[in-house]
């Protein structure tokens, strides 16, 4: 039986979780607290699995089937849908410009505009390489001086 949008819409939660189904394996889990859940249940590699697709109101009835239409097409070329939601995921995460180097640049560059960079005035951080870091200066008993 195919879902229709009123009929979502005027669910009521249950004292138990319970399911809705909708062809090709789309299917609406109602939890007690109300909310309502969007899965796609299908098998890869002879194994069961379920694809979290979104939250209802979030992810409306129409969308729900184009990502179900979508995860099947992946289906069919041999790809698992939930590993490539995942890969999709970390690219977005590393295409992301939060890297500690992203952000170290962004400061530099933002301390040399406002004349705030410091400049290395030939004192014991001069000598400092990234091969020397943690070794003890010879001429200080500190560690990573760097009060030139």
């Amino acid at each position: 039986m195919a879902l229709s949008d009123t009929a979502i819409r005027a669910l009521k939660p249950r004292a138990r979780p319970f399911k809705l189904s909708d062809d090709g394996g789309l299917f609406l889990a109602v939890t007690p607290t109300g909310g309502k859940l969007w899965r796609l249940k299908y098998r890869h590699a002879g194994k069961e699995k379920l694809l979290a697709i979104g939250r209802y109101p979030d992810v409306s009835l129409k969308e729900a089937r184009a990502k179900r239409d979508a995860a099947r097409k992946l289906l069919a070329a041999g790809q698992d849908p939930s590993v490539e939601k995942k890969k999709a995921a970390l690219a977005a995460k590393l295409g992301a410009a939060n890297t500690f180097k992203a952000v170290a640049d962004e400061l530099i560059t933002k301390r040399e505009r406002e004349g705030l960079a410091k400049t290395n005035s030939g004192g014991c951080c001069a000598f400092w390489s990234p091969a020397s870091a943690g070794v003890r200066s010879p001429r200080s008993s500190r560690t990573n001086c760097c009060t030139c």
